[in-house]
């Protein structure tokens, strides 16, 4: 090799090198799947400036709604594998195979972090003729086709909890479509809806305030956050084999991203888990924090998908059969 082809190869080296370095060394990208106000909206723009200030870079976040969170998801699938564009999603992709949403799932990205998982908590207006999940039931039933039960779309929180319920009794019920939760509690406040499920820790600060009434929590025991909100199997036993059960949100980038980068990433979000008012606010809204990743992370999430796939299955909610995807039974 002679010494000018070897002086530009050294010189390559020395750039690629620098370039790393530096990173981030422009904008990042945070695509959020869901709507302003909603879980992952909440959980992505508290832990997020923490993240920022680790790794000593922007992150400029954007939620990207609609098709359940699918068209986020594709978007970051689309985009480069450089560490410059993010999704800030929750559990939906591990559905979208069984539910006819898409090729697509969590299996195309790496997780940078799986940052905290959520309870599901079912909450009426608070003018709803029921104050307890038994009355919502009897209700119902009673008056069929007139109570307006809000949703965010096949596979997401509301559709597991609805598949829950069905599972157990009749629901004859309308369903309004939201792009995510935070939109649909402002519905449920306004009166557009009667009931929501929803997640606890977005759903809460309603409660508090008087402007929602909770029914029930989807939990085995009451929360600590709030401890007087009955569970539902105090009232309704048989929904404690599908218990607990939860939504979860995370950090992915797209499979291919440099190892360097998403150790880069990690490190930041994870030291972002750790200040202080982050920690205050998930534990203020009765999330539990995972901070996990790698090996651990894809573990949690081959068993959420095989658990939720399986139990949409059963509920007659499933387009293709989990089996078609070798997601075997639990």
């Amino acid at each position: 090799m002679s010494v000018k082809l070897m002086g530009a190869v050294i010189a390559l080296g020395l750039s690629a090198g620098a370039a790393f370095a530096e990173y981030p060394a422009k904008e990042i990208q945070g695509i959020i799947q869901w709507g302003a106000g909603g879980s992952t909206d909440v959980v992505m723009r508290s832990v997020t400036p923490h993240a920022e200030k680790a790794l000593g870079g922007s992150v400029v976040m954007q939620n990207v709604t609609g098709g359940v969170g699918a068209i986020a998801l594709n978007q970051v699938a689309d985009a480069e594998a450089d560490g410059y564009t993010v999704l800030m999603g929750a559990e939906n992709p591990l559905l979208y195979k069984v539910m006819g949403l898409g090729d697509k799932d969590y299996s195309d990205f790496t997780p940078i972090t799986l940052l905290a998982r959520g309870t599901p908590i079912l909450v009426a207006g608070k003018d709803a003729p029921f104050n307890t999940y038994p009355e919502m039931l009897a209700y119902v039933q009673a008056n069929p086709d007139t109570v307006r039960f809000g949703s965010t779309g096949p596979g997401g929180l509301p559709s597991v909890v609805t598949a829950m319920i069905t599972s157990t009794a009749e629901l004859p019920v309308i369903f309004v479509p939201y792009d995510g939760d935070g939109p649909a509690l402002t519905a449920l406040q306004g009166g557009a809806i009667d009931v929501m499920p929803a997640v606890f820790g977005v759903a809460i600060e309603g409660i508090r305030a008087g402007t929602m009434k909770p029914l029930a929590l989807f939990d085995v025991e009451p929360m600590a956050a709030a401890p007087e909100i009955p569970t539902i199997v105090s009232t309704n036993p048989e929904f404690g084999a599908m218990l607990p059960w939860g939504p979860f949100f995370g950090v992915f980038v797209k499979n291919g991203t440099p190892d360097d980068v998403v150790a880069k990433l990690r490190a930041a979000y994870s030291e972002a888990t750790k200040a202080p008012d982050f920690v205050e606010l998930m534990a203020g809204r009765g999330f539990t924090m995972m901070d996990i990743t790698g090996d651990e992370a894809q573990a949690f999430l081959a068993k959420w998908q095989q658990t939720t796939s399986w139990l949409m299955q059963d509920a007659g909610l499933a387009k293709t059969s989990p089996e078609a995807f070798g997601i075997t039974r639990p």
